[in-house]
């Protein structure tokens, strides 16, 4: 994962920030989200002063990337003031624009400390089972697309990957970290947990469905994603994702997104919206 979001200085002369970078595979071929999220976070914060760190950012995905392509990223400068910076960051491929991005970026500031407690009935990961339990039968190249990830998941109640088990609601809870130590920049951090931030958040509306990720014919995008950044956080160290869906209708769902530490400090708020398409009732298992 650190390879992908270590982006390279383009020497291009033009009046922008000009920044590149590879692209995990993917089985599909699509560019993952959280990837050029991290990315265009990573181009915007090469331009900032080191004292200043990103607190929110708000992003959409304009088209689905390649990921056997590389990915071009243009920083435009838009303000620097006595204490916020902001940044908008537009990647392309073959000179198309694939993903838009807004961020904002702050000095670290004494002032008023609040937040939402964690929630307090959930098991700890080391009560959960390894992802591995969850893929019994399935043929050991499709295996793969999970065990050979970068990151460490682990679900409440449980993954919806082959099925949907128990109780049909809006919710669930993830919890989630990179499973090898990183750097202790907290600007690699912030970056890693955008990447982090996509990769279940959309489960909460499916789960609400009892659609799984295999349903045939499923067809599921991301339309738009914001983040807010509260405080900083170990993405090498369990963190507890709680997801929620407070809507879906037309063929968009809502899903919301808090992200703890393990010691219930609130790290980050997520929220995306996301197209998702299902074929017809019977394939989704109703």
């Amino acid at each position: 994962m650190l390879s992908v979001i270590d982006l390279s200085e383009s020497d291009a002369r033009t009046t922008e920030d000009i920044f590149t970078g590879t692209s995990q595979s993917m089985p599909l071929g699509r560019v993952y989200g959280g990837q050029v999220l991290a990315q265009s976070i990573v181009a915007a914060s090469r331009t900032i002063p080191e004292d200043r760190n990103v607190h929110s950012m708000h992003g959409y995905f304009l088209r689905p990337g390649d990921s056997a392509k590389g990915i071009t990223f243009a920083v435009d400068r838009i303000h620097d003031g006595r204490s916020f910076s902001t940044r908008r960051t537009q990647a392309f491929q073959e000179g198309v624009p694939i993903f838009s991005m807004i961020a904002s970026f702050q000095d670290e500031d004494p002032g008023v400390d609040h937040q939402a407690p964690m929630p307090g009935d959930v098991p700890g990961p080391d009560e959960l089972p390894d992802i591995e339990a969850h893929l019994q039968g399935l043929h050991p190249m499709s295996k793969r697309l999970f065990t050979d990830r970068p990151v460490d998941l682990r679900h409440i109640p449980s993954p919806i990957y082959l099925t949907v088990e128990g109780e049909r609601v809006p919710r669930q809870a993830v919890w989630m970290r990179v499973r090898r130590q990183i750097p202790d920049d907290p600007a690699i951090h912030r970056a890693a947990l955008a990447y982090l931030s996509d990769l279940t958040i959309q489960e909460s509306i499916l789960r609400a469905h009892g659609v799984a990720w295999s349903t045939r014919g499923l067809k599921v995008a991301s339309l738009d994603h914001a983040m807010w950044w509260h405080r900083f956080g170990r993405v090498d160290e369990w963190m507890l994702y709680v997801q929620e869906s407070p809507s879906a209708r037309g063929g968009r769902g809502l899903a919301t997104g808090r992200i703890y530490a393990a010691d219930g400090t609130l790290l980050a708020s997520v929220a995306q919206e996301i197209m998702v398409r299902i074929p017809d009732e019977d394939a989704a298992g109703r």
